[in-house]
């Protein structure tokens, strides 16, 4: 089996909400943070033979890459060989007791309160000012017919901040997001958020989703 870069860029993304991972057979990759506030799941092109578990993603990839175009073989049941040429690698499976791992119920939204699309350009300055202004905080706000993204630091009235308006709305709400949750792919998103404190982000350019939590101080009249 090879990895598409398609594949190897969703595991990069996968790796920074949570460093170990449980691969499952089939095309389906799931994963969720230790602390149980972001789950992500995609459908890849390739069909994974058997269930096992890396430790270490980000140190998985590495190995990968020190391969140009390696195949994976998966016939002992310990550990996968990465192979190409005269090149071996032998990266051993991590015991799945050690891994947080997603349930394998369906996740689905409690209620559907607000849609909104965010373009990718609208995420990357989001996401760009939360960063030079150093702002904790993304806020999802309804108010005066319009839905705004707002990057800001909540507990502080006197801080910069700045806003896209990405919708229209006849609702009034601020979802209240921690930026750093905020582990998505670059691309534009369909966004539908639910009152009791979940949201999901639908990548329209990718089989990727993600469910994120919101703030306990979120609110929605």
């Amino acid at each position: 089996m090879k990895l598409s870069d398609n594949t190897i860029n969703l595991l990069k993304n996968f790796s920074t909400i949570n460093q170990s991972i449980l691969f499952k057979e089939g095309n389906k990759l799931r994963t969720i943070s230790v602390m149980k506030n972001i789950l992500a799941e995609a459908t890849i092109k390739e069909e994974i033979p058997r269930d096992f578990g890396v430790y270490d993603l980000n140190q998985f990839l590495q190995g990968h890459s020190l391969h140009a175009s390696p195949e994976l073989d998966f016939t002992n049941n310990d550990y996968v060989v990465i192979r190409e040429g005269k090149m071996r690698s032998k990266y051993f499976f991590a015991d799945p007791s050690v891994i947080v791992s997603p349930p394998e119920k369906e996740i689905t939204l409690p209620s559907e309160d607000v849609e909104f699309v965010i373009a990718a350009e609208q995420l990357q300055a989001l996401k760009k000012a939360a960063s030079v202004y150093q702002l904790p905080d993304i806020s999802a706000i309804g108010e005066a017919g319009v839905v705004k993204l707002v990057a800001r630091d909540k507990k502080n009235d006197t801080s910069n901040d700045f806003s896209i308006v990405v919708a229209e709305t006849d609702k009034e709400f601020v979802f209240n997001f921690k930026e750093e949750n905020l582990k998505i792919l670059p691309g534009t998103y369909d966004v539908v958020v639910s009152s009791k404190l979940l949201s999901r982000f639908t990548n329209q350019n990718h089989d990727v989703v993600y469910y994120l939590a919101l703030e306990p101080d979120s609110t929605f009249n």
